[in-house]
């Protein structure tokens, strides 16, 4: 079924709790539920059926309320206000607010710019649904890059402002992993030993499923999608793949995937077709998957590399390429 954007924030709590099913099989307490444009679950064992309950309820009424608060889609959510008042004025912001866009500033110098939260202007010039497709001008690339730059915007504390008229805010980039990572810490917090949180495909885990030592998450194949290559056995850790295998064109020849990069406006154009991330959090396992996918798998192996705790596989036209520490998380 196809969901639509809702139009306010409050029918965004409401949609996603309405989508909200929850079943145990096993002594396993599932939540399934839709948000954030796609299809979320968590899974946990090892505590009472009120516990889980109680967590299950908490979780739905959070990633709703994030949602609501953070979705570029809905006009009244505070990221769409914050668009909205680009080149007129500031919007005020909340600690938790100030403690994401922090966030977004460290992991734009750490990525080297692939990751900016500003790109929506280059993002909406590329529209891979269109048949037969249509490649945005040159003109109109290089005029929508003075509309993009994480280092133009102001801020203080409490505050933003996008200085000029047609900048916006994008967190799209790190959205659902950051809500996992927050989830993952509700569970953390209230004790709970064994829990997988699966936003999306980005998937972080705590303890073990039932009776492993681990849990198992298959890595989708760029070249049978929806076919697994491998498996990696995690525990404690997050796993998120990205790639252009799924949405891509070709045109005059040459390949278009949909991830752009900032830096130029145009699609990543390298070598890399997927490129999966084993991290101790979603967000930066999300960001460096995406990251790589822009840098390429040379320099994107050596950005892995600097990160401590982070493993990574690299699916190119031609062969698999991995860090270091990747083969640790596969079983023999």
């Amino acid at each position: 079924m196809v969901m639509t954007s809702p139009n306010s924030a409050a029918e965004a709590v409401a949609r996603v709790a309405q989508s909200a099913q929850t079943t145990v099989d096993n002594g396993v307490h599932k939540l399934e539920f839709r948000a954030m444009s796609t299809q979320c679950q968590i899974k946990l064992h090892g505590v009472s059926a009120s516990v889980a309950r109680d967590f299950q309820r908490d979780a739905v009424e959070w990633v709703g309320q994030f949602e609501a608060r953070y979705s570029r889609f809905i006009p009244d959510s505070l990221i769409g206000k914050i668009n909205a008042a680009a080149g007129e004025h500031w919007v005020e912001t909340d600690s938790e607010t100030d403690r994401l866009l922090n966030l977004c500033q460290e992991l734009f110098f750490f990525t080297r710019g692939s990751f900016d939260p500003t790109a929506l202007p280059l993002m909406k010039l590329w529209n891979w649904k269109a048949n037969p497709p249509v490649i945005p001008t040159d003109d109109a690339i290089q005029a929508a890059r003075q509309l993009v730059g994480w280092n133009k915007i102001q801020r203080r504390p409490g505050g933003i402002f996008l200085p000029q008229a047609g900048m916006s805010l994008d967190l799209g980039g790190i959205g659902k992993e950051y809500a996992v990572d927050c989830v993952m810490n509700m569970a953390i917090a209230r004790g709970i030993p064994n829990v997988l949180i699966d936003f999306g495909q980005d998937v972080r885990v705590l303890g073990h499923a039932p009776e492993k030592k681990f849990w198992w998450i298959g890595l989708d194949d760029a070249t049978a999608p929806g076919k697994c290559w491998a498996g990696v056995a995690v525990t404690d850790h997050a796993v998120a793949t990205s790639g252009d295998y799924l949405r891509n064109f070709v045109f005059n020849g040459r390949r278009y995937g949909h991830i752009i990069d900032p830096r130029t406006g145009y699609p990543a154009l390298n070598d890399c077709r997927a490129v999966s991330v084993i991290a101790p959090s979603c967000t930066i396992a999300g960001l460096l998957s995406t990251s790589i996918c822009i840098l390429g798998a040379k320099e994107g192996l050596q950005l892995i590399e600097l990160h401590p705790g982070a493993a990574a596989a690299v699916t190119t036209e031609t062969t698999k390429l991995y860090s270091r520490k990747f083969h640790e998380y596969v079983p023999v």
